[in-house]
């Protein structure tokens, strides 16, 4: 296939997934063959691509003018190459654990929940693609609209205020500050394309660069930059599969490959560091990052405690678009991906816990280490990932940024970085610790696991008593997956150079 054919290819295999999935929907295991179906297409189309942008191709395709100046385009670059591939492949793991923990909780309105996925991971390929802000903003509203069903998927009251909030923030935000930022970068700079080095070079000074800066910040509000954050805790009271695919696969990730991308080919690195306009922004990003690390110590529900430190790591992609410097650029984008999968196995674990025992608070999980160990060791080697130990591929994304940040001259965030692994090891290992080290409570016999695993004979069930495989495998690859980026450095820095304006 050309490269434009997988450009239209990209967007058109999952919507069509979409339309299998609702005329399927009463038959649940064709339903289900579909989405893996699906998803897999979907990654296999995409990787096609990646030879022609490591090779310093960028495809590009005009769809529709739809105003002067206004235009439905696409292009591929290694950001987005990078951001597709992420979303795609996730897609299939995420597919995967859904029909266990969809099936395991005889949660309602499935075939709903499979179709909006779709729909979301259409939009996702609109944003990872798009050659200019008009095309990355319509998909981005696409993206809030299509995931609203996901987050209040329940039905309930809590469900409906959680939705709401999402919607609220998130559309208020675009339309606030977010559409501001386009109208007058179009005015500034006659174009909205997306090009190296930026457009507003010798258009805007360091004040009306800060000023923009700030309206993008603001108005992207997927990347919960705080105050502007409360819309994703609040999501949490979606299924874990949507959860995953909130902080893992699309949402949140969409947020900050926005400002990443806004950083590098609107303002451009360069213009950016020679005004200085996105100093504060290191600060504000430095002040999230940190935030929310000590109110994720305070959360006692599990997925809520996750949810605080997502807004916390988004805030090192932040930053690293920020301090603007080639080292913390890379690092920001690797962050993209280094966060995607242990941050989707944390939550996948949060999933199997109450798929398998109905636990939603940590201070319920003592002993459950003994009884879920695939499930915990998946988790323990997800919070290394997260805190940024070697050999995880955190580690290394985390290390871009901070020798960024230094290369910036901005010292004091090499300390900030030191006190948030600090905090993310408060949070995070002692869940571990509670699993592994204390005793189960008395009530914990898992008595809901029998009906779930009765494949088990009665002297395995007392002592391994795991949520369904479906659900256990993917947390297990993807746990896995971690240690393997850690050797895969140089390949994911190789792609990601070619979006800097200089070589590192």
């Amino acid at each position: 296939m050309s490269p434009y054919s997988i450009i239209i290819a990209s967007l058109l295999i999952p919507t069509l997934g979409a339309v299998l999935i609702w005329l399927f929907g009463r038959q649940k295991n064709i339903r289900e063959t579909v989405t893996i179906i699906t998803s897999v297409l979907l990654f296999s189309n995409v990787v096609q691509i990646l030879p022609a942008i490591s090779n310093g191709e960028r495809p590009e395709l005009l769809v529709l003018n739809v105003a002067p100046g206004l235009e439905v385009a696409f292009q591929v670059e290694p950001l987005g190459m990078l951001f597709a591939l992420i979303a795609s492949f996730l897609w299939i793991i995420n597919s995967i654990y859904s029909i266990g923990y969809m099936r395991g909780n005889r949660e309602p309105r499935q075939t709903q929940f499979y179709v909006a996925f779709a729909v979301a991971l259409s939009a996702t390929m609109g944003i990872a693609f798009s050659g200019n802000l008009f095309t990355l903003f319509i998909f981005y509203e696409v993206l809030t609209l299509s995931t609203y069903p996901l987050v209040a998927h329940h039905g309930n009251a809590k469900a409906r205020t959680g939705g709401r909030i999402y919607l609220i923030i998130l559309l208020g935000t675009s339309i606030l500050f977010f559409i501001p930022a386009i109208l007058w970068t179009s005015s500034l700079a006659g174009t909205l394309d997306f090009t190296p080095g930026g457009i507003l070079s010798g258009k805007a000074d360091s004040i009306t660069t800060g000023l923009l800066l700030a309206l993008f910040a603001f108005g992207i509000g997927k990347a919960a930059l705080m105050p502007f954050h409360k819309w994703l805790p609040n999501a949490m009271v979606a299924p874990t599969p949507v959860s995953a695919l909130l902080h893992a696969v699309a949402v949140v990730k969409a947020g900050v490959f926005t400002i990443l991308k806004v950083s590098i080919y609107i303002f451009g690195s360069e213009h950016l560091l020679a005004t200085g306009a996105s100093e504060w922004l290191v600060y504000l990003a430095t002040f999230s990052v940190l935030a929310a690390s000590i109110i994720a110590l305070t959360k006692d529900n599990l997925k809520a405690r996750l949810a605080y430190s997502t807004v916390s790591q988004l805030g090192y992609i932040v930053l690293g678009a920020a301090i603007a410097t080639p080292l913390a650029l890379i690092g920001a984008g690797m962050h993209i991906l280094m966060h995607a999968f242990g941050k989707i196995t944390l939550f996948f674990v949060a999933g199997a816990i109450h798929t398998a025992t109905h636990k939603t608070e940590i201070s319920q999980l003592n002993g459950i280490g003994r009884t879920m160990p695939f499930t915990m060791v998946a988790f323990f080697i997800g919070a290394l990932s997260i805190i940024g130990l070697p050999p995880l591929g955190g580690a290394w994304s985390k290390m871009y940024i901070a020798l960024g940040g230094m290369d910036g001259d901005y010292w004091f965030v090499l300390a900030a970085l030191m006190l948030s692994s600090l905090l993310n090891i408060a949070y995070l290992m002692p869940i571990v610790i509670k699993a592994f080290f204390l005793p189960a409570d008395s009530e914990n016999n898992n008595t809901e696991l029998a009906e779930i695993n009765d494949k088990y004979d009665n002297s395995l069930r007392n002592r391994i008593a795991e949520a369904p495989w479906f659900c256990v495998i993917p947390l297990c690859f993807t746990a896995l997956a971690c240690f393997i980026l850690f050797f895969a450095p140089n390949a994911v820095e190789q792609l990601l150079s070619g979006m800097l304006e200089r070589p590192l």
